[in-house]
């Protein structure tokens, strides 16, 4: 397939890690636990090694002395925050069994950079807690059993790209077929896109091209005019990492119900409230 793949697992500093002889049975890849400064290989299996934090930078794995104590170390999500700062939107992030809810917010990480994000579905896990939150946090592109996951990234390495000759042909080509797309989503959702960053819109939309395996935007367009089931999808992929500080619903009614009648309560007709915005 032409991918990397990273475990990163909750292990007990004290134990030896068994996976990488437990992989090694059920594989062709190469699986090797991470020294320092690895480089990273396409089909090529890395398993963290006890009592360490790692991160990936110019695709090579860096070890690191865990910097908290036993019990509120975040290795997954330490590794997830790495990976989409490193790679961006080729990252991939999947959230097996375990307890607790790390991974959650390094999943957010990846798919607001527009990376792939997979969590295997809570009624399947063994342990269902990290699975579980991201769910709940709705950071995932697809809720999987684990037997089905290795399909989707087939289908996804298949269909989506990163050459960088390709960019300036979409690019070259779209400004039509976005204002198009842009018109679809007003209509549908009330909310006007034509101010993001061409890049990031064009990442998010390849990214949804690859997961429907349509290889051209004009074709895209056509899928769109006919499911606005997908429409409402690109619209939630547009709004991650851009404005999902305006969804945190509990803050925003702490607004509503306690500052601002509040703050109207201590003005009288005729007074002026003034509203900065950072």
């Amino acid at each position: 397939m032409g991918m990397a793949f990273v475990i990163v697992q909750h292990l007990d500093p004290t134990h030896k890690s068994l996976m990488v002889q437990l992989l090694k049975s059920h594989t062709d890849m190469q699986v090797k636990e991470v020294k320092d400064k690895t480089k990273v290989l396409p089909n090529n299996v890395y398993v963290i090694p006890p009592n360490k934090d790692m991160a990936i930078f110019n695709s090579v794995l860096h070890l690191m002395e865990p910097s908290a104590v036993r019990g509120f170390r975040k290795p997954i999500d330490f590794f997830f925050r790495s990976l989409t700062e490193d790679q961006q939107e080729k990252a991939i992030g999947i959230i097996l069994s375990g307890t607790g809810t790390e991974g959650t917010l390094g999943l957010k990480d990846i798919k607001g950079q527009g990376g792939l994000s997979i969590v295997q579905d809570p009624e399947t896990a063994k342990y269902d807690g990290m699975p579980r939150s991201a769910v709940v946090a709705g950071v995932e592109d697809f809720i999987l059993e684990v037997k089905k996951i290795p399909e989707a990234l087939v289908k996804y390495a298949k269909n989506r790209t990163f050459k960088p000759q390709e960019k300036p042909e979409i690019v070259s080509t779209t400004n039509q077929l976005l204002e198009k797309i842009f018109i679809l989503l007003r209509n549908e959702t009330g909310c006007k896109f034509g101010d993001y960053k061409s890049s990031t819109v064009i990442r998010r939309i390849e990214k949804r091209m690859a997961l429907n395996q349509i290889d051209k935007l004009e074709n895209y367009l056509k899928y769109l005019q006919k499911n606005k089931e997908e429409l409402q999808k690109l619209f939630d992929e547009l709004l991650i990492g851009v404005t999902s500080f305006f969804r945190d619903k509990e803050a925003y009614d702490v607004v509503e119900q306690k500052i601002i009648p509040e703050i109207i309560k201590k003005k009288s007709d005729g007074d002026t409230i003034r509203v900065f915005i950072a």
